[in-house]
């Protein structure tokens, strides 16, 4: 059995949020609108979630951690996402999220995108992307509800409610969209704040990593990690599943995590968009109540963690 801690996050109002990132993304975004809404049903195109909304018991499960990626893969990091729902108390969770994909199932190392409902409403939408033949393959993972090595995940009842919109356009400054966000929480507030839910790149492109197969070699540096990973340039529309923290708590948490999926065959693990002028981002985020730390890693890695 793991190790779950449990971290309260400090949790301002959705009013107080809206005017800190309507503030801090200008520097970032020379078109920027931030508000307080109810949220829309995100099962529908683009977003393509298996609930409707975010609310709900809203917490943020942090597990495992590229510790057990690098140097080398831990073949026995496989988790159970009934048994992190039961962790968190949530047996009918409605989870999103980035990871590393379930590699018994699929056969190969992949990035996954966690996206389902458990419970008697059960609805499994999560996606992975893989290598094969050197391009990207996405997947949709039907009946696994299970994932290796490290997960960082937004949860919740998937209820309707009201939620935080962010709509951002013509990138100005150098930090990705989360970044910004992230960073302007960090400023703002001196305990962490965690959110989490998805944003769609409606215009432009992004870059974005897929995984290839666990390495045979060892990865000792971020040089030879980049020379593992594939990089890729895919056009919008992407859907992307993001859960990120303001700082860490000192529990090695991944404090920003994104992975995005599509209708038209690509996906991965988001860097930044490429096309900063022409870039247009649309998110609904709640905020979370608490940071599960979940069988967290007795080393704390110096790369890997972008």
């Amino acid at each position: 059995m793991y190790k779950v801690e449990k971290f309260q996050l400090f949790k301002p109002s959705l009013q107080d949020i809206a005017k800190v990132l309507q503030d801090g993304l200008i520097t970032t975004f020379s078109e920027v609108d931030v508000q307080v809404v109810d949220c829309p049903n995100l099962q529908h195109k683009p977003f393509m979630l298996a609930a409707e909304g975010l609310c709900g018991t809203p917490c943020i499960a942090d597990v495992g951690g590229p510790e057990y990626l690098l140097p080398l893969a831990q073949n026995n990091k496989i988790y159970s996402f009934k048994e992190i729902s039961k962790n968190v108390g949530l047996p009918n969770a409605f989870i999103i999220g980035a990871g590393a994909g379930d590699r018994p199932h699929v056969g190969v190392n992949c990035e996954m995108m966690a996206n389902l409902r458990l419970g008697d409403e059960s609805n499994i939408q999560t996606h992975v992307a893989k290598i094969k033949d050197g391009v990207c393959e996405l997947v949709h993972l039907k009946d696994s509800t299970d994932f290796c090595l490290l997960g960082n995940l937004f949860i919740s009842e998937g209820k309707p409610g009201k939620v935080i919109k962010v709509v951002a356009k013509n990138r100005i400054g150098p930090k990705n969209f989360i970044s910004a966000i992230r960073l302007a929480l960090d400023e703002k507030y001196e305990d962490p704040v965690g959110m989490g839910g998805v944003f769609i790149i409606r215009e432009g492109k992004a870059r974005l990593h897929i995984m290839q197969d666990y390495s045979g070699i060892p990865i000792n540096t971020e040089e030879d990690l980049n020379n593992w990973l594939k990089f890729f340039e895919f056009p919008a529309p992407l859907s992307c599943l993001s859960t990120f923290v303001s700082k860490d708590p000192g529990l090695n948490i991944r404090v920003e995590h994104t992975h995005c999926f599509s209708d038209h065959g690509v996906g991965g693990h988001y860097h930044e968009d490429t096309t900063a002028e022409s870039v247009e981002y649309e998110a609904y985020f709640n905020v979370a109540d608490i940071l599960y730390r979940i069988d967290q890693p007795a080393e704390v890695l110096k790369f890997g963690k972008d």
